[in-house]
């Protein structure tokens, strides 16, 4: 999905008509208007805001054009498990069990690889199976490799 689609479906879904938009960004209607139409692009103050308001990421804003994944255990992040900072921004490196307002939880990789085997083990991924590849993947996460 293109930006100026995501921001008129989450403005809709809202209830919110482009003028009551465009007041609570402080930008004019006819800027809402340029976004929706894909004549322009919010400017990054303006995507977090957004971001913010909508309570999507700047990924999401922008059409998800990057697959994120959290830089301490790997997983995957959609909208509601990205962390968030203490200000409310999305954080798009860390899950919110990794990061949650300002701090990591896990600085030891040996009890983060516990804490996710006991999630991944299933009938087709053994514990043994699961503690192999996070030992494997985990260490070239930037959280790991600083």
């Amino acid at each position: 999905m293109e930006t100026k689609d995501v921001i008129r479906d989450l403005r809709l879904k809202m209830n919110l008509s482009q003028e009551e938009l465009a007041t609570e960004l402080y930008v004019t209607r006819q800027a809402v208007s340029r976004w929706e139409n894909g004549e322009t692009l919010p400017n990054t103050e303006t995507l977090k805001e957004l971001s913010k308001l909508f309570n999507v990421s700047i990924n999401t804003l922008l059409g998800s054009p990057k697959k994120l994944i959290c830089q301490c255990c790997g997983m995957p992040l959609e909208d509601e498990f990205i962390s968030k900072e203490v200000n409310g921004e999305f954080n798009e490196d860390y899950c919110k069990w990794c990061y949650s307002n300002g701090k990591y939880t896990y600085n030891n990789l040996d009890d983060l690889i516990e804490v996710c085997v006991k999630h991944m083990a299933n009938e087709a991924f053994t514990e043994d199976q699961a503690r192999s590849y996070l030992k494997n993947v985990l260490p070239n996460l930037s959280y790991w490799n600083k």
